[in-house]
């Protein structure tokens, strides 16, 4: 697959780059990656993913734009209020960069449909806005073996790590999954949404772009994997906090005596 004389002198700046070059943009055009949610966090990612030229993106969202979003999910018009997120997004990418690819789901990612959507993209990016989602789309990646770049924001804070549960660490474990980061979801009502707390819309532009450069790194294969790390971001005090993220041998997914290999046990409200 070669380039254009429009795509060369698009993508210039990263072709200069030792640790992305013609190579590394070849390998950002071939690449398949999935965006969970058009909303805060996947405006980012799916605008500066499709402005680094990766071939195709696939979007999974079954929202409407509200004139609410607006303050935070920038990939979204006023005249495209009341249109679907996926097709707002779309509209979006095709007048950034003609050359990516868009798959547009306009679906809640559910047990029955996950695996075989997830499976049709070399990595996925997430930024659902619950806790049943975000376990949902973890399973789902690791059946699939399917990197996984996670985030979420709260008001004026953020968290952001990658899983890949299927391979192996350094030390010879496997990578934690979301699992060992939250062994069980929070009672319901417990932690207030976007809607209930508010949330300032800047935060979602840096840890969707922190996302965005994540998974970039992990197509081209640049600098080191965030897997095992959990980086906090404090935006009242402009602090970032990097802790290390241990797999959890006790974790059903991929623990010593995993019990999960399939998505049946979401039957069950998690």
């Amino acid at each position: 697959m070669s380039f254009t004389d429009d795509e060369l002198e698009r993508y210039a700046r990263h072709i200069i780059l030792k640790d992305v070059g013609g190579a590394g943009q070849q390998r950002l055009k071939n690449a398949r990656v999935l965006v969970i949610g058009a909303g805060g966090l996947g405006s980012p990612v799916l605008l500066y993913l499709a402005a680094a030229g990766v071939g195709t993106l696939g979007v999974i969202d079954d929202d409407m734009v509200g004139l609410s979003n607006l303050q935070r999910q920038v990939i979204h018009t006023t005249a495209r209020v009341g249109t679907p997120k996926t097709d707002s997004a779309a509209a979006a990418v095709a007048a950034l960069n003609p050359h990516v690819e868009m798959e547009l789901h306009e679906t809640r990612l559910t047990a029955q449909n996950a695996l075989d959507i997830v499976a049709r993209y070399d990595i996925v990016a997430d930024g659902c806005d619950n806790f049943a989602t975000r376990y949902l789309v973890s399973d789902a990646c690791y059946l699939c073996k399917v990197p996984l770049v996670s985030a979420a924001v709260g008001q004026f804070d953020g968290q952001i790590t990658t899983f890949k549960p299927h391979e192996t660490a350094p030390d010879g474990k496997p990578y934690p999954t979301y699992r060992c980061l939250h062994p069980n979801a929070p009672p319901p009502g417990s932690v207030p949404s976007c809607e209930e707390a508010g949330i300032v819309g800047a935060l979602t532009g840096i840890v969707g772009s922190m996302q965005a450069i994540e998974v970039i790194k992990e197509i081209v294969g640049a600098g080191d994997t965030l897997a095992g790390r959990l980086i906090m971001y404090d935006a009242l005090a402009a602090r970032f906090l990097t802790i290390t993220l241990p797999w959890d041998a006790n974790n059903p997914l991929n623990g010593e005596n995993a019990s999960i290999h399939d998505m049946n046990h979401f039957s069950v409200q998690q």
